[in-house]
């Protein structure tokens, strides 16, 4: 098990983040509405601590490209504390000495954030960018999951880059079911407790439906009968769910 820090540098081209500037013209203005462009570069840093595990094998063959799964702890693991992120989810069982067939990596959200917010979302990717790049990653094989909260950030991930994952699993999550359609080609694997008093069960239901409504052929729905929140110890418990995983590639977006 690997901790890091990482800092990165970000370009966005034709946003703006609150810089007062002027517009230049080639004429003086005239009075009212006229079409008017906006192009500037601009740069902004993102930060955040995860921890990387790497298979045994990983290095032995140095053509081998691995599979990655990031994965997306609850709100109560936020902070700057990167071993609370080993109590949950596949940190913990890494921790104990399970060997993953998997690149697996764990960041840890800053105590004042949430994994849905667009400075977390613009976080998140430009770490799958830079691991990808450093690691020997297959970019046809890399897998989401998360609970609660995390959960709440793989479906957020998912409807903002519908193109980079080759399948997901939220656990006890919420996502926006008006917008299931831009991932219907994506493969789905929903875990909820069925007494679940923190997150509805009808938040995950609400994002199956309107994955079936919109035509996705593999959603997977699994409910836990008498589990309250807790439904991710027994989904990371069990096998299958990386057997799943692994059995997945990358497909192209829906049209």
């Amino acid at each position: 098990m690997m901790i890091a820090r990482v800092l990165f540098l970000a370009t966005l081209t034709g946003l703006a983040c609150g810089c007062a500037f002027a517009p230049l013209r080639s004429a003086a203005p005239k009075p009212g509405q006229h079409p008017q462009t906006l192009k500037k570069k601009i740069t902004k840093t993102v930060s955040i601590n995860y921890l990387l595990y790497l298979p045994a094998d990983y290095g032995k063959d140095a053509r081998k490209k691995w599979p990655l799964m990031l994965f997306l702890h609850g709100a109560g693991e936020r902070g700057d504390n990167l071993d609370v992120l080993k109590k949950h989810g596949p940190p913990n069982l890494a921790a104990a000495g399970k060997d993953f067939p998997f690149i697996i990596v764990s960041p840890q959200c800053p105590a004042e954030d949430w994994w849905t917010s667009p400075k977390m979302i613009d976080t998140l990717t430009t770490l799958l960018d830079e691991i990808a790049a450093a690691y020997r990653v297959d970019p046809d094989r890399v897998y989401c999951t998360g609970l609660s909260m995390g959960g709440f950030g793989t479906w957020e991930l998912a409807l903002s880059y519908p193109n980079r994952f080759a399948a997901i699993a939220p656990i006890c999550g919420r996502g926006r079911p008006y917008q299931a359609a831009r991932i219907r080609h994506l493969p789905v694997w929903v875990f909820h407790g069925a007494k679940d008093n923190v997150v509805p069960i009808k938040d995950s239901e609400d994002m199956v439906n309107a994955l079936k409504k919109a035509g996705a052929k593999e959603v997977k729905f699994t409910v836990y009968p008498n589990a309250g929140h807790d439904s991710w110890t027994e989904t990371y418990n069990n096998p299958e769910l990386y057997s799943w995983f692994l059995s997945h590639t990358r497909k192209p977006a829906a049209k």
